[in-house]
């Protein structure tokens, strides 16, 4: 006969005693195991698509409103990536980028020329949709609006590389990935 002495409650119990469903396993004692996560995970996505909720998100539904509508940009003159004629009329690297942009969502393009303080100013305030003239990733506006990712750069006359952005507003998170994707894109192919 095998007898074995009382154990006490702080004593764990020896490793024959552990079977991956007791509560004296590692995924009972550390809560739920990997599979009640990835399950939780699962339906908690399903329930986020069920509700129709997107990400990334607009909090302003920019990129909705833009889609087979308008796309209001902001542009300051910076050859060569944007050029205001004295018709207002508009061309340039960022201008060809832009145009590119509006096609692929479907989009009428309203250029506004400006100084580049009141066009970020007008982003800032929902007017515009995007900021064009030629910005760099230091731009001191960076606190204000949203940046692109780099898609560009170009080398100064002293020596040194900026990398070229475009703004967007601030929480406009849906517009700026189709953006940032579609200079990507743009960038690919050139």
């Amino acid at each position: 006969m095998n007898h074995r002495p009382p154990r006490s409650v702080e004593e764990p119990p020896p490793a024959a005693d552990r079977t991956p469903g007791s509560r004296s396993s590692a995924a009972g004692r550390a809560g739920a195991g990997p599979g009640v996560v990835v399950a939780l995970v699962t339906l908690f996505v399903l329930f986020c698509a069920g509700c129709g909720t997107r990400f990334p998100a607009d909090t302003d539904g920019s990129l909705d409103r833009i889609t087979g509508g308008s796309l209001r940009v902001g542009v300051s003159e910076n050859p060569p990536w944007t050029r205001v004629d004295d018709d207002g009329g508009v061309t340039g690297r960022e201008v060809d980028l832009l145009t590119g942009f509006g096609q692929g969502v479907d989009a009428t393009v309203e250029w506004t020329p400006g100084a580049e303080s009141e066009l970020i100013s007008a982003l800032v305030r929902g007017d515009l949709d995007v900021v064009v003239g030629g910005l760099t990733s230091d731009s001191p506006w960076q606190q204000e609006v949203a940046l692109t990712r780099p898609y560009a750069q170009e080398v100064t006359p002293d020596g040194d590389t900026e990398e070229m952005v475009m703004a967007t507003p601030l929480g406009e998170n849906a517009l700026l990935v189709a953006l940032e994707t579609y200079l990507a894109r743009a960038g690919e192919a050139s």
